[in-house]
């Protein structure tokens, strides 16, 4: 069975989904998605089972929806630790529909942790990194607050060099913050899941996917989408943040096949829409360093 049924909509155009997700495919019969989900499952698993106090990062973006998806089915429909949104206040309306609707659809613990003003943010940082860094800052306030020992994070190698640099469980610093020339090296699938004393571990479970993976597993799956990632009038977003800094790409891809033909031929960036990507050239790394996800 699949998980939605599609043929009932909400004013916004989010299908609706029901409550457990299928389980994983047959043995024998896996095709390159089954292996990411498979992969994906085993990390997250591997996190639930090594570290006390675990938190999922929910950005309300696809790459966050998918990583809930898999956690849903790694758990037999059930998310065993919360999910929670660091809320700048300032996301899409879209987007704060799409949170209110399926935390309680998909049963999730929701925790919203709110950013503190922009005063709070190091001055030195271009606008719209400024912007983003409260983010960080509430996140560290969450941590401090809740005592996680493991942060569950959607991000992709794929998507931004910085990243690139990531390890699948990460160890952070005291104060959140992410050295990148120390990263333990993670052979045949063993890593390391001891935090360091008074910090924490961000795990990356879909660190090997692409874009084109996300669509094509949102699309196999029917995993509810924000309507925003389809075009409309021309334009449409590739990568969702908080509405003042984020901006639409051009395209006329509306539905996910259209998306998958699209990213097929486009040399675009997937963060080209992201101003805080189009400021100074260290603007990035300087708020991964400092703890952005």
């Amino acid at each position: 069975m699949h998980l939605l049924d599609t043929k009932s909509t909400n004013p916004l155009g989010l299908s609706r989904a029901s409550s457990v997700p299928q389980m994983l495919a047959e043995p024998g019969a896996m095709d390159h998605l089954d292996a990411l989900e498979a992969q994906s499952i085993y990390i997250l698993r591997e996190a639930f089972a090594r570290l006390k106090k675990l938190a999922l990062l929910w950005s309300l973006g696809k790459d966050s929806n998918v990583m809930i998806w898999l956690a849903r089915k790694a758990f037999f429909g059930r998310v065993p630790f919360p999910a929670m949104h660091v809320d700048t206040g300032k996301k899409f309306p879209e987007m704060y529909a799409f949170r209110d609707r399926f935390a309680g659809e998909w049963g999730l613990d929701l925790k919203i942790e709110p950013c503190p003003p922009i005063d709070a943010v190091d001055p030195t940082l271009p606008p719209a990194a400024r912007s983003a860094a409260r983010k960080t800052e509430g996140l560290k306030l969450a941590l401090a607050k809740h005592g996680f020992d493991g942060l569950i994070a959607g991000i992709r190698r794929d998507e931004e060099a910085t990243r690139a640099k990531e390890r699948v469980f990460s160890p952070r610093g005291t104060e959140g913050g992410w050295d990148v020339r120390d990263q333990p090296p993670e052979f045949w699938d063993q890593f390391n899941a001891s935090p360091p004393p008074g910090a924490h571990l961000r795990i990356h479970p879909i660190l090997h996917w692409t874009e084109a993976d996300i669509w094509a597993y949102t699309q196999r799956e029917n995993i509810p989408i924000i309507p925003l990632y389809l075009a409309r009038d021309g334009k449409r977003y590739r990568s969702l943040g908080d509405a003042d800094i984020t901006n639409p790409v051009n395209s006329h891809a509306t539905n996910i096949e259209d998306i998958l033909i699209e990213l097929e031929q486009t040399k675009v960036p997937e963060r080209a829409g992201r101003a805080l990507d189009h400021e100074t050239e260290d603007a990035f790394e300087r708020l991964r360093v400092a703890g952005y996800l």
